[in-house]
């Protein structure tokens, strides 16, 4: 990690995330050969937290840039950091198409359920009934769908890969996403498959509420939706 200021909101579970990711890299002693890519959204201020290399993508395509890097640079850790909205929206068919290719290279995700960076947005992992700036009245699914469940369509269509979902709202949580970022990575170095680490955010800015109300409401509402584990374990690394 960089010795620059976190610039994310008061309670914002980006700064857990990119922490976990920096000292998983550490303590697998990979630094010298880690290579992120992190796209437009709120995952763009990434780059200045971390002192390896870091790439810039459009929106939705970091899976692409990645896929080119990991194939030019194969013995190299390659890794995106995307949002919902960037991964499960605009970049939908870049993440399944990498992952349906089981390209070697690791994605996290973080889900807040909404569009942080533009204004609170409904996104494609909004809940039922939740309010947004787009949709004040609340989801309604049958206008727009019900929310997308990523962990569990990246374990159906990819081979031999790493899949999980966790959350970021208490220290036992905490534990164990580090540990699904270890294996995520471990997966890669291991030339076993694809990893794929949902990761369950506050934004209490996005969702209007005061930052511990938005770690309860994690608790409370999307946990449910978005059950937390391991959804898809390559052969070896059990």
């Amino acid at each position: 990690m960089s010795d620059a200021a976190v610039p994310y909101c008061p309670g914002c579970g980006h700064g857990i995330a990119l922490r976990l990711i920096g000292e998983v890299i550490d303590e697998l002693g990979i630094f010298e050969r880690v290579v992120g890519v992190a796209p437009v959204g709120c995952a763009v201020r990434c780059w200045r937290l971390f002192r390896f290399d870091m790439m810039h993508a459009a929106h939705g395509r970091p899976p692409a840039v990645a896929t080119g890097l990991k194939r030019a640079l194969p013995n190299n850790i390659i890794f995106t950091y995307q949002g919902d909205g960037d991964s499960a929206a605009i970049g939908l068919a870049e993440l399944m198409h990498a992952a349906l290719r089981c390209e070697k290279f690791s994605v996290f995700m973080v889900n807040n359920a909404i569009y942080g960076a533009t204004g609170g947005q409904m996104a494609p992992t909004t809940l039922v009934g939740q309010y947004s700036t787009s949709y004040p009245s609340g989801r309604d699914p049958s206008h727009v769908g019900y929310p997308i469940k990523m962990a569990e369509l990246v374990a159906s269509i990819s081979k031999n890969s790493y899949a999980a979902r966790v959350a970021l709202n208490n220290p036992r949580n905490v534990l164990a996403a580090r540990k699904a970022v270890t294996k995520a990575f471990t997966t890669q170095e291991s030339k076993l498959g694809f990893s794929f680490v949902e990761m369950l955010s506050p934004c209490p800015t996005g969702w209007n509420m005061p930052p511990l109300e938005s770690l309860d409401w994690i608790e409370r509402k999307m946990i449910p939706e978005y059950p937390l584990g391991e959804y898809a374990v390559p052969q070896g690394l059990e």
